[in-house]
């Protein structure tokens, strides 16, 4: 009788010690962390995804006030199409060539959409219009949205890297999990990691006057959330 709950004494001190181990070795920590950061990756997307549908709305109110943009206009629509043409799915996070591929895509249209509103100074009649001015508002919203999705994915990056990393969680890693390190989103395109301008706080010029050939992003407004 004692030899026998001495046995189960020990079958079960032994069972909870793996179970220490295992836990100590990130057999929770890892997936948990990982999970996390795909699901702030996810939010990266789905903020950029909104950005891309109001794009063909803020194309097509400008063009009916602002002809002589149509070389902007056109660019901007490429770029659009090339940024949603690139999706990376929560596996691809890993992967460094397709997350440069993806940020370098989305930096170009950032950069698109800074020389477009740049633009928009030499058209006062289009700076006052309420189609624009909503759409308008709701970009300052949008990109305000983007750069705290970036910032939490990142740092859902950082805590999973250094888990993945760190002792004893390094064991569970490489033996378990042959967990990869995921990469942050890292801009690729200069002005790519600011909102572009939505601010009309400066003097309009001339509605004769031939707008400017712009071919830098504009510069990051303080923008309040929409």
């Amino acid at each position: 009788m004692a030899a026998s709950f001495l046995s189960r004494l020990t079958r079960f001190a032994f069972v909870a010690a793996a179970a220490a181990g295992l836990a100590g070795c990130g057999v929770n920590t890892i997936p948990t962390a990982e999970e996390n950061a795909k699901a702030k990756w996810a939010d990266v997307q789905n903020q950029y995804q909104r950005r891309s549908d109001l794009i063909p709305n803020l194309v097509a109110t400008v063009k009916g006030y602002a002809k002589q943009e149509q070389d902007t206009l056109v660019k901007v629509t490429e770029a659009r199409a090339k940024a949603t043409s690139i999706q990376i799915s929560a596996a691809d996070v890993t992967d460094p060539a397709k997350m440069a591929q993806y940020q370098q895509a989305q930096g170009q249209l950032s950069a698109g959409l800074g020389r477009l509103l740049a633009s928009v100074e030499a058209y006062p009649d289009l700076k006052s219009n309420q189609n624009f001015l909503a759409l308008q508002s709701q970009l300052e919203g949008t990109e305000n949205r983007i750069a705290v999705a970036r910032r939490d994915y990142n740092e859902a990056v950082r805590e999973y890297n250094t888990t993945i990393r760190t002792f004893p969680a390094i064991i569970g890693a490489k033996v378990i999990y042959g967990a990869k390190p995921m990469v942050p989103f890292e801009a690729t395109t200069p002005g790519a990691d600011t909102a572009p301008a939505v601010s009309f706080d400066g003097p309009a010029a001339a509605p004769a006057a031939a707008p400017a050939n712009d071919n830098t992003a504009a510069p990051a407004s303080k923008a309040a959330g929409e």
